[in-house]
């Protein structure tokens, strides 16, 4: 048996849509097959509204300790060169390319900071 959520992340929709078109809190591997080899009209016709600009779901894989989660993206994250969890110090990341600085994104899925390495600006004067 696989839950909701595992389904949403198989058949790539938010669990919001997944529940809101019946697709029940447990079902057989089985079930699901059936699902994706004949998807039901409103499941087609989400995909072929999809932009493909970003995905529904996506995998946050910490650098450091390979902790991992299925999360949905957020409008305002960045592409990140790093994913770490909370509880890490960046300090255990490779240094810097030469000349970049880096920025971090606290509540990145349930427990993950951010890092993007960005070229460091030349000072001012």
């Amino acid at each position: 048996m696989i839950s909701r959520r595992d389904a949403a992340l198989s058949l790539d929709i938010p669990l919001e849509m997944a529940q809101r078109h019946g697709i029940p809190l447990r079902l057989t591997e089985t079930e699901l097959a059936d699902i994706e080899a004949n998807p039901p009209a409103w499941l087609v016709q989400s995909r072929a509204n999809r932009t493909g600009k970003r995905p529904i779901w996506t995998q946050l894989r910490c650098y450091i300790c390979d902790y991992s989660e299925a999360a949905r993206p957020k409008k305002w994250w960045p592409a990140f060169d790093y994913v770490i969890c909370a509880q890490h110090n960046p300090d255990e990341l490779p240094s810097p390319a030469a000349g970049c600085s880096r920025r971090e994104y606290e509540g990145i899925g349930t427990r993950f900071v951010g890092i993007t390495e960005q070229p460091a600006r030349p000072p001012q004067g």
